[in-house]
C-alpha cells in the first residue's frame, strides 16, 4: 500500500476573528483594508444559536476576513498569550511594500511598530499593528 500524499493548498481564503463590537470592527477593517462588506449574515456552523458573522473582502487580493459576533462574548480585549490565535501575517512585496503600509497606517492614525528587520530563522522584515480588539496583525516582506 502506498503512503497517502498530502493534498495541495492553493492559497488562503479567509481568516476570522471574534470581535467585541461588530459594527465598530467592520468600520475599522473597511477603513484599514478598504474592504467591502458582503451582504447577509454568516451562521456559526453547528453553533448557529451562538451568534453570526459578517464577511469583509479586501479588494486587491480577494482575501476574506470574517468578523464574528458571539452571544457569550464578555467584551474582554484579545490576548495572544492565551490558547488560540497569536497573530495574522500578510505578505507584501519587498521594502517598498512595507514602506507603503507604514505610510498607509500613519495616514489612518493606526499605531504601528517601525519596520523591524530579522535574519533568523530567515531574512524578513515586518510591521506590527493591532485592530480595535487588540488582535495583532502584521505585514511581512521576505528578505527585505
Amino acid at each position: 500500500m502506498t503512503e497517502p500524499i498530502k493534498p495541495p493548498i492553493s492559497g488562503l481564503h479567509h481568516f476570522a476573528f471574534t470581535v467585541r463590537d461588530l459594527e465598530a470592527s467592520i468600520a475599522w477593517y473597511q477603513r484599514v483594508f478598504q474592504a467591502t462588506v458582503v451582504d447577509g449574515d454568516l451562521p456559526h456552523y453547528g453553533r448557529e444559536w451562538t451568534g453570526y458573522a459578517k464577511l469583509v473582502i479586501e479588494p486587491l487580493t480577494g482575501l476574506a476576513i470574517g468578523l464574528h459576533y458571539h452571544e457569550g462574548n464578555q467584551g474582554e480585549e484579545f490576548n495572544e498569550v492565551r490558547t488560540g490565535l497569536d497573530h495574522i501575517s500578510l505578505l507584501v512585496e519587498g521594502r517598498a511594500g512595507l514602506e507603503a503600509w507604514a505610510d498607509w497606517l500613519d495616514s489612518l492614525g493606526v499605531a504601528r511598530s517601525g519596520i523591524q528587520r530579522r535574519t533568523r530563522p530567515f531574512a524578513h522584515s515586518t510591521i506590527v499593528f493591532r485592530d480595535i480588539d487588540c488582535i495583532q496583525l502584521e505585514v511581512v516582506a521576505i528578505d527585505a
